[in-house]
């Protein structure tokens, strides 16, 4: 086991990482499991819990605190009037098929191939957090029928797969759809839900080689570090919800995008083996 020191060290980063999740989760609507994973990824391969499923305690942990971050995000953007509720009910089915979905599969592939699939992905958000235009629009309106029956399940299918909430890829779909950034951001914090509460459910029944999980975990998900981030989320989030509301966070979402294309190409480093 590492030494205490180490175990000290990783305490510490858990508390910044998930206050710095927590803030971005209201912040720039793309979710905080986008950092948390890649760091849940560092700090268990640091601690030696390098194994084959890896990855998918990574992605089970970090959507478990989804649970608890969205519902507090929806709560807060509900009090100000912001959350849709008339699209989260209508692409509610679709989103927990997609979940569901993509937590079987997830539970079936091998670390490295999460890996790089997060990486891509991540490339993909980080290109369009940078590059994206708020004047770009498909349609004035959320689409329905057979395009959302295909759109809804693949959103829930992609963000599990990632281990992220609904913010990066629910936010971008719905601005454009002409929904307002606003409430893009606070309605993809219910997607997060969505998508959070059946994947867990079953990954809580995934069975994880006992030498390579650490201790205090049940099926994929580890309790440490799910209750440390979750600590500093709960006190973060309602700051980041508050930004949202008080200034433009264009120019952060601009840094934030090479940020997360670095970590996206570290992560896709790490899969190929280099």
């Amino acid at each position: 086991m590492p030494e205490t020191a180490l175990l000290l060290q990783m305490l510490v980063l858990l508390m910044v990482i998930g206050a710095f999740a927590g803030v971005l989760a209201g912040l720039l609507g793309v979710g905080g499991g986008i950092v948390l994973v890649p760091a849940f990824y560092y700090t268990f391969q640091t601690l030696g819990y390098d194994g084959a499923q890896l990855m998918q305690m990574c992605l089970a942990t970090s959507l478990a605190t989804i649970i608890v971050t969205s519902i507090r995000s929806v709560l807060s953007h509900h009090r100000k009037g912001a959350v849709d509720w008339d699209i989260l009910r209508a692409w509610a089915p679709g989103i927990v098929l997609g979940a569901v979905g993509g937590m079987l599969v997830a539970a079936g592939l091998r670390s490295n191939t999460l890996t790089a699939i997060f990486g891509i992905l991540g490339i993909v958000v980080g290109l369009y957090m940078g590059f994206g235009r708020a004047h770009w629009q498909i349609a004035p309106q959320m689409p329905g029928g057979l395009v959302r029956a295909v759109l809804s399940p693949v959103l829930g299918f992609l963000s599990v797969l990632m281990g992220i909430g609904g913010g990066s890829f629910g936010v971008p779909l719905m601005s454009l759809y002409g929904r307002p950034i606003h409430r893009a951001v606070a309605t993809a914090a219910g997607f997060g839900l969505l998508i959070a509460v059946p994947s867990v459910s079953g990954f809580l029944f995934l069975e994880i080689a006992p030498e390579t999980r650490p201790p205090l975990t049940v099926g994929a998900v580890n309790l440490v570090a799910f209750g440390v981030v979750i600590a500093m989320t709960l006190l973060t989030a309602p700051l980041g919800v508050r930004l949202a509301h008080a200034m433009d966070p264009k120019p952060l979402k601009r840094v934030f995008a090479v940020f997360l294309t670095l970590i996206a190409l570290n992560m896709l480093r790490k899969a190929a083996g280099w």
